[in-house]
């Protein structure tokens, strides 16, 4: 049976990944693949419900973080799991980096208490820990998502936060690919959308081939 992969979106908001998801998601299918496509928080009826209280109701940084890995439990045992064993391809809009950069880096939450709630949260049978096994960050300016926000909906209580807090999240993101630089490939999110495309399927592409290698 083909392999199930993981792969996951991330960057601050205004980034424009969500833009490039579903392409991704074409280039798989046209290679003959099941693509499972899913979001965090999100993804299942329950966690769906805890976001929408993690992006509208004030609280406790350490319940923020609980409710994000509480959320991520149910996602990973409802969805990510079954759809990997059945060898489909997951394309995630966030995922646990998007914990660290928020919660560690915009809020200032323990950074150990985030990795203690991980291990515990994606362990595996194995005794490892389910991670994406490639995780493409927008990386972008906070000043230039503030502008593409401006213009955007009504924002949640993350997406009105001010600058310098994007700017502690986009730290948060660099701190994490420090860690774990082997999954991790970068994009320059202030380029055209074209070009963050090409980028992108580039990635995507050459990570594919390192892997069959």
């Amino acid at each position: 049976m083909t392999r199930g992969l993981f792969i996951s979106f991330e960057g601050i908001d205004g980034a424009g990944k969500s833009t490039h998801i579903e392409r991704v998601a074409q280039l798989f299918r046209e290679a003959g693949r099941a693509v499972v496509l899913t979001r965090e928080p999100g993804g299942t009826p329950l966690s769906e419900k805890l976001r929408e209280l993690v992006l509208h109701e004030p609280m406790d940084a350490l319940t923020e973080a609980l409710l994000m890995f509480a959320a991520r439990r149910e996602h990973l045992v409802q969805v990510i799991e079954p759809a990997l064993a059945r060898g489909d391809v997951v394309l995630c809009d966030r995922f646990t980096d998007a914990t660290f950069a928020y919660q560690g880096g915009g809020r200032g939450f323990d950074w150990q208490v985030l990795s203690q709630l991980e291990r515990m949260v994606q362990a595996l049978p194995d005794g490892g820990l389910r991670q994406p096994e490639l995780t493409i960050w927008f990386d972008l300016d906070p000043q230039i998502a503030a502008q593409r926000l401006a213009s955007a909906r009504v924002p949640d209580k993350f997406e009105s936060q001010p600058v310098n807090f994007f700017a502690a999240v986009r730290a948060g993101y660099a701190k994490r690919q420090a860690e774990m630089p082997t999954r991790f490939a970068r994009v320059d999110a202030a380029q055209s959308m074209e070009a963050v495309g090409a980028d992108v399927g580039r990635m995507v592409g050459d990570w594919l081939k390192r892997a069959a290698a």
